[in-house]
């Protein structure tokens, strides 16, 4: 058996990294930026924390850990709040009340170079169970948002595996951004690594729009009324769970989408909400829930496109609403993968600016950020679904070939948690990775019907 030596992340070096802009781009910037309910709600959960698996650089490059860190700063140049910290206001009035800003003061983003000489890609990639080392492959673990007064809002670490690939991680602050930045973010370095650019000389990047958007009857800054961070703020132990990644073709998502669009008569039942429904009914049948249990899927929706005016993008901000269905287990046996799919459909064509701007102001009227206790408690009857399958995720080569796979860290895992990214094989194509307790994860890799839809090529169900 390895030595405890021989199995942690030695870690390498770290480096502080500030941007480096002209004169003329410092003297444009915004040097605070407010947070709107959105991202106030985030301040006690933990950070974005996403990677990606590159292959081993052939031949070995020593300058690839060099080349990563000169393209970050450059990205920092363009994603200049990332290298801030957040701020707080105290008012000392009667009641006292306080609020949170995004000081945009180049304290820096953090690099970390490590190795891991007893993982290997293979490790990380032949078995849907992905092992617990693969959290330590990440900076930032344990933070939660508020944190980010003092630690980095972004952090990234590129950890060496004992085959030579890389492990590339990194860990954002949920508080001054959400996943469509993230990966706008790792798709700008990536593009400033392969073709060796300036971004200052390049059109082919967006800069991302930084000002966060408020209603016109919630104008900043949102006053939090609390006397300090205690009254607020909860660092929630959440109960262990296990996770698995499953990998679906595109023809397999295919035969989801039209056997539950002909169930239902519809044609308007997307791929997503039919692999979803395909996991809600295997999850609650893994569960060994009882019919008459009630059960809900909550699909993380944007709200980018349905405010007005809409959000680009490229928007550094959060926008994100929870659409619940809710069903009962015997239902969801019963009426099969179109009903199932057809209750996420209903749920997510319900969201709409009405909607958002009433949770926007009651929010900035009774102020309580979100505490993952609150959902871990119903864990046993829920599936949550954050994230996207449009993000560019295998898109991003840093010049020696683009990534074989990509998994999540630690942060904010609860029972039910089911990540979506897109597929490794081509459009049309998904992955989920799936958040449950081992004795539930165990059912579902021997559920038939679920697996059935999962490409296991390359991959085992033993640990």
């Amino acid at each position: 058996m390895p030595s405890d030596s021989q199995t942690e992340i030695r870690i390498l070096s770290r480096a502080w990294i500030r941007p480096s802009p002209p004169p003329s781009a410092v003297e444009s910037r915004r040097r605070q930026i407010h947070l709107n309910p959105w991202d106030l709600n985030m301040l006690s959960v933990g950070y974005i924390q996403k990677g990606i698996l590159l292959p081993a650089p052939n031949p070995p490059d020593d300058l690839i850990v060099p080349r990563l860190i000169s393209s970050f700063s450059q990205t920092l140049d363009l994603f200049y709040p990332f290298a801030g910290r957040l701020a707080t206001v105290y008012n000392p009035t009667s009641p006292p009340s306080l609020y949170i800003f995004l000081d945009c003061n180049d304290a820096g983003g953090e690099f970390i170079h490590a190795a891991a000489d007893h993982l290997t890609s293979s490790d990380i990639t032949s078995s849907h169970y992905t092992p617990p080392e693969v959290r330590s492959l990440f900076p930032l673990n344990d933070v939660i948002n508020h944190d980010g007064h003092t630690s980095p809002l972004l952090a990234m670490q590129a950890t060496v595996l004992g085959d030579g690939s890389i492990f590339l991680a990194g860990s954002l602050n949920h508080a001054v951004a959400d996943g469509y930045s993230f990966w706008h973010f790792f798709n700008t370095w990536s593009w400033l690594t392969r073709s060796g650019s300036l971004a200052a000389d390049s059109d082919e990047i967006q800069p991302p729009v930084v000002e966060h958007w408020f209603l016109p009857s919630t104008p900043p800054p949102i006053m939090l009324p609390f006397r300090d961070e205690s009254e607020f703020i909860h660092r929630d132990l959440l109960p262990p769970t296990r996770e698995c990644f499953f990998n679906f073709s595109r023809q397999s998502v295919a035969r989801l989408k039209a056997k539950a669009n002909e169930e239902m008569g519809v044609q308007n039942i997307s791929s997503l909400q039919s692999l979803l429904a395909h996991m809600w009914r295997a999850a609650t049948r893994a569960r060994g829930l009882e019919p008459d249990v009630e059960t809900a899927y909550v699909v993380i929706v944007s709200q980018r496109r349905r405010i007005t005016p809409p959000l680009p993008d490229t928007y550094m901000g959060n926008t994100a609403l929870g659409a619940p269905a809710i069903a009962r287990a015997g239902e969801l046996a019963g009426n099969g993968l179109g009903w199932a799919a057809w209750q996420l459909n209903r749920a997510v064509a319900f969201e709409g600016e009405g909607k958002a701007v009433k949770w926007l102001e009651e929010w900035a009227k009774n102020p309580s950020p979100m505490r993952l206790s609150g959902l871990a408690a119903s864990c046993r009857t829920l599936l949550i679904t954050g994230s996207s399958p449009r993000f560019n995720v295998y898109g991003n080569d840093f010049g020696w070939g683009p990534p074989e796979a990509v998994r999540s860290g630690g942060a904010n895992k609860v029972d039910g948690k089911v990540t979506v990214y897109s597929g490794r094989s081509g459009a049309g194509s998904m992955a989920l990775e799936v958040c449950l307790t081992a004795s539930a994860l165990r059912l579902l890799l021997e559920d038939q019907e679920f697996m059935s839809a999962v490409d296991t090529c390359c991959q085992t169900v033993v640990l």
